[in-house]
């Protein structure tokens, strides 16, 4: 899908992302026409649960973590996961009174540094689109999931319409050329490694721009069967 456009490398995206901190939610907000906000929230909405330990990984400037922990409620607890300094002292500006807990670290989405099923959902906005590889930082996320429980993840997408999908593919390849806005951030696909995993689909949707798609999904990781 994305081989005329290569990921960044880590140092590239973490320099771009620092620098972007306090732009970012106003760039991505206007580039997007608000859609991205509208698939933070239909993410959260079928992923979190009251009471949830909830992980929000590649959380930026905190506006899914946010969200996630007004969902989660003062019995739950949120962890917002970034690689990039600048972006979660915009998170921590954000933090919710009368919401789950919050704590923020520094950390890296393709080597997480938490325990196999150690949250209760795990959530993902924008953040797999600039990795190198995009399906196996999904799997990191999934093998956090306990089972039972949801792994949400809204990403970039390729139009639907062949016409479509070639015209966004003209235009993608002119903004990689200007990293501070494309971000690093291309179309990827994660669910098919998701279903290889044996995870459940209880929510895959396009929304967005016609040209520029976001696909929301939320999956369910089984409960071991009994015997």
């Amino acid at each position: 899908m994305n081989e005329l456009r290569p990921a960044l490398d880590q140092a590239t995206l973490k320099t771009l992302y620092q620098r972007a901190a306090r732009r970012y939610d106003r760039q991505h907000r206007l580039l997007t026409l608000a859609s991205d906000q509208r698939g933070r929230e239909l993410m959260v909405r079928d992923t979190v649960r009251s009471g949830d330990r909830v992980l929000d990984a590649g959380c930026g400037s905190g506006l899914t973590t946010g969200l996630a922990a007004r969902a989660a409620g003062p019995s739950g607890f949120v962890t917002g996961l970034d690689l990039t300094p600048g972006m979660l002292d915009q998170a921590r500006q954000k933090t919710v009174a009368g919401g789950a807990a919050l704590i923020f670290a520094i950390g890296d989405m393709t080597a997480l540094p938490f325990s196999d099923e150690s949250f209760d959902s795990v959530l993902s906005s924008y953040s797999v689109c600039p990795l190198s590889d995009p399906e196996f930082g999904a799997l990191e996320l999934y093998r956090l999931v306990r089972p039972g429980g949801r792994l949400g993840i809204a990403h970039s997408a390729e139009p639907q319409n062949a016409l479509l999908r070639r015209l966004a593919g003209s235009l993608e390849g002119l903004l990689w050329h200007l990293p501070q806005l494309s971000l690093g951030c291309r179309p990827v696909e994660v669910l098919p490694a998701l279903h290889r995993a044996g995870a459940r689909v209880d929510l895959d949707r396009l929304i967005g721009l016609p040209l520029w798609p976001f696909r929301v999904i939320v999956t369910v990781k089984p409960e071991a069967s009994a015997g």
